[in-house]
């Protein structure tokens, strides 16, 4: 018996490695010592900092991979990927310094793992992050035929004087909304139900969009357009906006005694909620608890600052809407968000 007739093909994980490293290359930071290829990843921390914290985050992209399975739509998911964990160590205000993924299936198909790595470098080259090393594993018997697995990692740094908690936060405070690009990579066990059940035309015309180009739209990263932001003005405080909405996600920045007003009227709708709140005949209340709902990341500034904090990010190319603001809670309730 051999290990490939048992399922594994250990040439096609060679071969793999092979095409994976010029993609890395391309996201090389002067950082990397060592990457792809060795036994682990070197990356020296640059001097620049002097009293240095390490951000981390792990993420998946949860059942959108089904999606992208049964679209044959390999190419963006890895986006999403390094988004997940991106956005989440950027809201403490931490720069992305480098990037590991982990690729499971139960048989390699080197061209769709090559294509779904090549999506992981764009959203490490996105991020300003080096794609320094992974894992890709090859277990028979664990995956469906021609479904995978992905995982990542990412580490930040930010200088400990920089850190951003919320704990300045204040009343009159006020909450910026920066556009999603559409789910991201939320509620898709509820976007796959309403897609069996109503079976579109994925080829269709949407918006002036292809639906399955909609459907599957890579997670927005926000690296660059928040990173600059904070070189400019004080940020008190950030969230990224994944499952849980901004009820479940920006009350986890806000200090005791405080509670976000949201105006829902201050930003549109995009199109794909539309169809997936009528379509699926869900409630406005589980819309807000399980959809981003257009917002993929909110930005919290004083009052002062918001005219230039606005300007800053839609000069870097962000979408973005004031949606609220800090009250003062005199009822003692735990943080939370209200809706107007």
């Amino acid at each position: 018996m051999t290990y490939h007739a048992a399922g594994v093909d250990i040439q096609a994980g060679d071969d793999l490695v092979e095409q994976i490293k010029p993609v890395a290359l391309r996201t090389r930071r002067e950082e990397v010592l060592a990457g792809i290829g060795g036994f682990g990843a070197l990356f020296e921390l640059s001097k620049k900092y002097r009293e240095p914290v390490l951000v981390s985050s792990t993420d998946g992209v949860g059942t959108k991979l089904k999606l992208a399975s049964s679209l044959q739509r390999h190419d963006t998911i890895g986006q999403d990927l390094v988004a997940m964990s991106v956005n989440d160590i950027l809201v403490q205000g931490a720069e992305p310094l480098f990037f590991l993924d982990y690729f499971a299936c139960g048989k390699l198909n080197v061209a769709t793992a090559a294509k779904v790595i090549e999506g992981i470098a764009h959203g490490c080259e996105l991020s300003g992050c080096a794609l320094i090393g992974g894992e890709t594993a090859e277990m028979p018997g664990m995956y469906p035929e021609g479904e995978y697995d992905l995982a990542g990692f990412a580490v930040g740094a930010v200088e400990k004087s920089r850190l951003i908690s919320g704990d300045k936060i204040k009343p009159g405070d006020l909450v910026l909304g920066l556009a999603s690009s559409g789910a991201h990579s939320n509620g898709y066990s509820l976007i796959r139900k309403i897609i069996k059940r109503v079976q579109p035309d994925i080829n269709t015309n949407f918006y002036g969009q292809n639906f399955s180009d909609v459907i599957m739209a890579p997670t927005r990263i926000y690296a660059k357009s928040l990173l600059g932001l904070q070189q400019e003005l004080t940020v008190k405080g950030m969230a990224h906006i994944t499952g849980g909405g901004i009820s479940g996600n920006l009350p986890r920045i806000l200090p005791g005694g405080l509670y976000a007003r949201i105006n829902l009227h201050n930003w549109p709708q995009p199109p794909i909620f539309q169809w997936i709140q009528q379509q699926g005949e869900i409630s406005d209340e589980e819309m807000r608890r399980v959809f981003n709902c257009g917002i993929g990341m909110a930005v919290i500034v004083a009052a002062a600052d918001a005219d230039q904090a606005q300007a800053s990010l839609e000069a870097s190319g962000e979408t973005v809407w004031r949606i609220g603001q800090i009250i003062g809670d005199k009822l003692g309730l735990p943080p939370r968000v209200e809706y107007l």
